[in-house]
């Protein structure tokens, strides 16, 4: 399975950037896409996961600014971010799995910068 993400660059605080992830290859089709993001010093943390069944996960952080969403028949999914803050700022990583996770891939990660 291979992860192509998309969208992230730099943006001042208050504005809106929207990644996305096209998934490829042996693609199961009951499975979890999701965003994690990791700023430097820090632990990778999640930011939003869907199911194909449309069941989404946010974390407290960037509920009501960060919107997730699916395409199953194209195995995309992409984050709607606004209101961008500086706290934001952090290399995204789009995640694919099912199996119950213990089908796991990875993308190579975009940067999101937010300036204040």
């Amino acid at each position: 399975v291979q992860l192509v993400e998309s969208g992230g660059g730099l943006v001042q605080a208050g504005g809106s950037l929207r990644l996305s992830c096209a998934a490829s290859g042996s693609i199961f089709s009951i499975n979890t896409m999701g965003w994690y993001r990791q700023a430097p010093g820090k632990q990778r943390e999640l930011v939003a996961t869907i199911t194909s069944g449309k069941i989404t996960i946010y974390a407290d952080s960037v509920k009501g600014r960060f919107t997730i969403s699916k395409d199953n028949a194209k195995n995309t999914v992409w984050l709607q971010m606004n209101s961008l803050k500086p706290d934001d700022t952090a290399v995204y990583y789009c995640n694919y799995h099912y199996g119950g996770g213990h089908y796991n891939y990875w993308g190579q990660g975009t940067q999101v910068t937010v300036s204040s």
